[in-house]
Formats: structure tokens, C-alpha cells, sequence
């Protein structure tokens, strides 16, 4: 990663950041941010679809970087768990790119350790997430979680998928992984209502490389009139162009879950982990009817 007298490359994402989530009513799921930053910045597709050493995306890694750093100088909120928000200072900065350059800097000088650990700190950025005390945690809970999926039999991980989508309410799944099916390991129905249900194929891959849009097209193909939408499960993740090619106009929908929506789902459902949670009183102040004066 290139650093000059205008910083690392991820303080450019400053700005964007935090017009990005105003845009968004000064709240946003990482995803939806990094997606609007990529779409506002025009990042070319090439670099979108580049991974770290980690199998992890690059500019993902950046973003989150460019949150640490907000987080950090006070702009944005860290204490709500998988929604970035601005607090009351993010909503007023107005930062141009001196401004951004110096959030860079006062948040590197509380850092201890001087300058070496400044050089550390920024030529990890292609390694890891940022290194706060919740994201040491998730990010060490993320790369032992993934290492255990992608450890897992091929069957194991059918069969595992199986029971992540009976936990997210569909019925009659059945793994059937036979070869020769273009891909197709199970199938199950989906209960929109009392009325109506669909019908959907699903297949597993225990990938370390990114799924490319061949795979989906011959996932789509297999299924040629026999369900109503497909879902790709894989321990890796979707190029661009095959989630362009998922989502593509007049065909099946094809639903993609990646390495880390898989971890996300199994957090949530409480499969495979050992957490506590607890209500977050601090979270829901701003939502209380205002206190008597």
C-alpha cells in the first residue's frame, strides 16, 4: 500500500465515509456503506474484486480501516454491533482532505510505540481488520471460524447448510449432492405466506477462491425451470461479475451467501459459538421519549 505526504490510501475513504452515511440518516450496515463509497469514488471493478493475503477484499479492508480511524477521532459510533452511526461531531465535520489527513494524524499520535508503530499499524492494513478491541476480537472469532468451514468434509458443509437454512424457516430441505447435477445439493421450500411458497435449489462450495460468474451460470442452468429461485453457499467470496450475473434481469434469482454472511449467520442463530449477549441500554438512549427537565 502506497503512503505519501497525503497518508495511507485509505484516509481518501474519510470523506465519502461520512457523506455516505448522512446519505444513509447518519446510520448503515458496513455493507451498504462500502457499496455507496464504491459507487461515489467509481471504483473500478479490478479493484473491487482484489483480496488480501486472507482471501478478504481490499477495499472492504480499507473502509473498515478509514471506520477505525472515525471511530477513533470521535466521528462515528462504535458502540453499536454491525451498524456504523455518526455521532453528534460526525454529523457537523465537514472535512476537506487537509482535514481528513489530520484525523490521520492525531488519532496515529495516541497510539503508543512513535513512529514504528505507526509504520506497523498502517502496512497492516493488508492483513487484517482494524486492530480496536471489539475487531481484534471479531477478526480473531471471523479467521477461526472460517478456518473451521473451510476445515469441514464436503458433506460435513452440505449438511451444515441444510441446518442453516432449516433455522432460517425453510421447510423440506433435502441434500441430495449427487455429481453430475451441475452443482445442485439440495433443494427445499421456502413458505411466503399460507398461500404461496417457492421452491429453491441451493449448492454448496467449500472455496478459498472467489466464486467467479461461470460458477452462477451453470448453477442457473441446472436449474432451468425446476425451482423458483437458487441460493449459492460458499466459505469464500462473489467476484462483481458474478453478482451482476445472480441478479441479472428476466433470469432466476440466484440469492449469494458468502464467507461472511455464513459467519454472520451463524452468529446470529447461535450455531457453532459461545457468546453471551446483553441488552445495550446506551444503544437505545437516543430512542427514549425525552427526559423530564
Amino acid at each position: 500500500m502506497s503512503r505519501g505526504k497525503s497518508g495511507p490510501e485509505f484516509v481518501r475513504l474519510f470523506i465519502p465515509a461520512l457523506d455516505v452515511l448522512r446519505e444513509l440518516g447518519d446510520s448503515g450496515r458496513p455493507k451498504e456503506v462500502t457499496e455507496k463509497i464504491a459507487a461515489r469514488l467509481k471504483i473500478p471493478e479490478a479493484e473491487l474484486n482484489r483480496t488480501n493475503k486472507n482471501g478478504q477484499s481490499h477495499f472492504a479492508n480499507e473502509v473498515a480501516w478509514a471506520r477505525f480511524y472515525l471511530a477513533k477521532s470521535g466521528l462515528i459510533d462504535t458502540s453499536r454491533r454491525g451498524v456504523w452511526a455518526l455521532t453528534e461531531a460526525g454529523r457537523r465535520a465537514r472535512p476537506d482532505h487537509a482535514g481528513a489527513l489530520r484525523i490521520f494524524q492525531q488519532v496515529q499520535q495516541a497510539f503508543k510505540g512513535g513512529r514504528a508503530a505507526t509504520e506497523s499499524i498502517v502496512a497492516a492494513v493488508d492483513e487484517r481488520s482494524p486492530p480496536d478491541e471489539q475487531a481484534q476480537g471479531d477478526d480473531t472469532f471471523r479467521e477461526q471460524m472460517a478456518k473451521t468451514l473451510r476445515s469441514l468434509s464436503p458433506k460435513g458443509f452440505e449438511r451444515l447448510c441444510q441446518r442453516i437454512l432449516r433455522e432460517v424457516g425453510f421447510e423440506e430441505v433435502v441434500v441430495t449432492g449427487r455429481s453430475g447435477d451441475g452443482g445442485i445439493d439440495g433443494h427445499g421450500t421456502l413458505r411466503i405466506n399460507k398461500l404461496v411458497s417457492d421452491r429453491v435449489l441451493f449448492q454448496c462450495k467449500r472455496y478459498t477462491d472467489q466464486i467467479s460468474p461461470s460458477y452462477i451460470r451453470e448453477f442457473r442452468g441446472s436449474m432451468n425451470g425446476r425451482a423458483d429461485r437458487g441460493i449459492f453457499l460458499a466459505t469464500s467470496n462473489f467476484s462483481t461479475e458474478a453478482k451482476r450475473e445472480a441478479t441479472r434481469d428476466g433470469a432466476v434469482p440466484i440469492e449469494m451467501v458468502d464467507l461472511d454472511a455464513l459467519i454472520s449467520l451463524l452468529a446470529e442463530l447461535g450455531l457453532g459459538i459461545r457468546t453471551a449477549f446483553a441488552v445495550d441500554l446506551a444503544f437505545f438512549e437516543e430512542y427514549m421519549p425525552p427526559r423530564p427537565s
